[in-house]
C-alpha cells in the first residue's frame, strides 16, 4: 500500500496513452495534454487503449517514479 499526503491529488488522463512510455513521455502527456504541472507532487494516472493497463508518475522531489501494471 502506498500512503500519500491527503494533499496530494489524482488526475486520470481520459485518453489512451501509449504504454510503452517511460516517464520523459509522460512528463510530456502531463505537460502538454493535462497541461499540468508534473513536479507538483500529485499523481497522474495513464490507461492503455483496452484499458487493461496503468501506469502512474510521480514526483517525489528526488525524482520521478513509474508505476505500471
Amino acid at each position: 500500500m502506498i500512503h500519500l499526503p491527503a494533499s496530494v491529488r489524482v488526475y486520470l488522463c481520459l485518453t489512451a496513452c501509449d504504454m510503452r512510455k517511460s516517464f520523459d513521455g509522460l512528463h510530456a502527456l502531463v505537460r502538454e495534454h493535462l497541461e499540468l504541472d508534473p513536479f507538483a507532487g500529485h499523481l497522474f494516472v495513464f490507461t492503455s487503449r483496452r484499458r487493461d493497463r496503468i501506469k502512474i508518475l510521480y514526483w517525489d522531489r528526488d525524482g520521478f517514479a513509474v508505476w505500471s501494471n
